[in-house]
């Protein structure tokens, strides 16, 4: 006897297989997978128990998993926020805007902001000043400003300079940069729980880390010890790089991103 598989059973069957992929990335080198690889074989072994028709045992496991997902719930819960982050920011459909028309002229803008990013990192790189910068993609980091200081200024490489500077009162946090203006600094950020982050890593790389896995943002550190400038995205960071490869990040994520469909 044959099974009968449908056209739609194997788009179901992509689609499990592609959120279960997604949600490894996610989980990946956290504490997390060990935990859903525990659940999953507790899961194994209750299969097997109903198969053997071990009624009480598996009545007591029945009961164990039913109840379990609440459990789930408060385990996963920044697993959870994160993949349903990656989702929402991911698939949102891109709205029009009147900038689209524009798109020569703030492009031009963009790229005078790029530089100066850019140009404040390789000077703050050179006199090993700390700094980390948040520039905001399609989530919203409201939630963060709002721990800081709100200061909507245009963004240039002297202000961003006096910020990071070490006696301002301002030094000690983030930046956002949010529609090509530091939107706010003194940001408190979430910071990773990666068991494998490198021993050697700040505070500042590990809030990089940790913004980038819960939000789809970007963010570039510049560590205080080596001066050396990284970049975090997608909970991984790129090391030691040099102000024109910033630049080329920064051109490719947000300059070029600008005049895409």
């Amino acid at each position: 006897m044959f099974i009968h598989l449908r056209f739609l059973d194997v788009i179901d069957i992509l689609l499990v297989s592609y959120l279960l992929y997604q949600l490894y990335n996610i989980i990946r080198g956290t504490v997390a997978l060990n935990i859903f690889i525990a659940i999953f074989l507790f899961y194994i072994v209750w299969l097997i128990v109903k198969a053997l028709n071990m009624q009480l045992l598996g009545s007591i496991l029945g009961q164990v998993i039913s109840v379990g997902m609440i459990a789930l719930i408060i385990v996963f819960q920044q697993e959870l926020r994160r993949f349903l982050v990656f989702v929402g920011t991911r698939y949102l459909a891109r709205t029009f805007s009147l900038n689209k028309v524009f798109s020569i002229n703030l492009q031009e803008q963009k790229n005078v902001k790029i530089k100066s990013i850019a140009n404040a990192c390789k000077r703050m790189s050179e006199s090993k000043t700390g700094a980390l910068i948040v520039i905001t993609r399609r989530s919203q980091l409201d939630i963060y400003a709002q721990t800081g200081e709100i200061i909507n200024a245009d963004t240039s490489t002297r202000l961003l300079e006096s910020i990071f500077f070490k006696n301002s009162p301002l030094h000690d946090g983030a930046v956002i940069i949010t529609d090509d203006r530091v939107h706010a600094a003194r940001c408190v950020l979430p910071v990773s729980d990666n068991p494998n982050i490198p021993t050697d890593y700040g505070m500042r790389h590990r809030a990089a880390l940790g913004i980038t896995e819960n939000t789809d943002a970007l963010a570039v550190v510049v560590s205080e010890e080596s001066g050396e400038i990284g970049v975090a995205d997608g909970g991984s960071i790129s090391h030691n790089l040099t102000k024109e490869e910033l630049l080329q990040v920064l051109e490719k994520e947000f300059l070029n991103a600008y005049l895409r469909p």
